[in-house]
């Protein structure tokens, strides 16, 4: 049988990485974007760079009708094998409800579409952020129900009236987008467990990124944090992507439902992880 697998975000950053990975573990690989000039760039040059016969998808994460042409697809190409879902929106780039639309619904509505094609070693890792360990997100049994319902209609508008006006902040939205994200995960690896598919998020801390380095040049508080970051710098696209091929990979076959960090050390050094 023929194996599948997905990379979202994949016209670049993480998201690019992580094709990368991808493309020596399976036999087509589907590289979603929204951005389809940049898949499509990114797709033709792992053309021939690995095992996988590689194909652009523009699809925005948030698009259900996308989403189900996306599924189709891997349903008529084989046997869906590994997912490395990387699409998202930092806090400066948009408002609350577009960071929470992306990076936690975008999330859930992927693993909607793709759930009825998981079996028996399929692979599933959703980006998230080590932001709410830092945010020390803890929420209350009110808090909590919402965000186990997020496809419940007025969702965003729930989630807002349960944590208050302190939400529509990007830079506390994200923190808890990306919670969700991680509570999402071990919700979705009981689901699948019991078909043999496993479920897992990956939380990185400062990535080298042209905006983290602007951060840190207009922010005291974002050079502090890459300071106190034991190994002494930002990470990389690529030890992000290496970690996520690894959970993807049959060497991982007993690792499922857990989050795992990858941040240099920060969260240790600050006592939150």
């Amino acid at each position: 049988m023929t194996t599948v697998g997905i990379a979202t975000g994949a016209g670049s950053g993480t998201g690019e990485a992580c094709a990368r990975r991808l493309a020596d573990m399976v036999d087509v690989l589907l590289l979603a974007d929204r951005n389809d000039a940049a898949v499509t760039a990114v797709a033709k040059d792992l053309s021939g760079f690995g095992r996988a016969v590689v194909e652009p998808f523009a699809v925005d994460v948030t698009d259900r009708e996308g989403l189900d042409r996306l599924s189709r697809r891997v349903g008529e190409l084989g046997a869906l094998r590994a997912v490395a879902h990387a699409a998202n929106v930092a806090p400066e780039n948009a408002d609350w409800r577009g960071i929470i639309e992306v990076d936690f619904l975008g999330t859930v509505l992927l693993a909607e579409a793709l759930r009825p094609l998981a079996a028996a070693g399929t692979a599933f890792v959703y980006s998230a952020s080590v932001s709410p360990l830092m945010a020390h997100i803890e929420p209350d049994p009110a808090v909590a129900a919402v965000l186990d319902d997020p496809a419940e209609e007025g969702f965003l508008d729930r989630i807002r009236d349960v944590i208050g006006p302190a939400l529509e902040d990007p830079a506390w939205a994200y923190p808890w987008a990306t919670y969700g994200v991680q509570r999402f995960a071990r919700a979705e690896a009981v689901r699948l467990g019991p078909v043999g598919a496993r479920v897992c998020s990956l939380s990185p801390g400062a990535i080298d990124t042209s905006q983290t380095r602007l951060e840190a040049a207009r922010y005291e508080s974002v050079r502090q944090l890459i300071e106190q970051t034991p190994l002494g710098r930002t990470g990389r696209h690529e030890e992000v992507a290496a970690v996520a091929a690894f959970l993807l990979s049959d060497e991982a076959s007993y690792v499922s439902g857990v989050d795992v960090v990858v941040d240099g050390g920060l969260c240790a050094a600050l006592g939150d992880g």
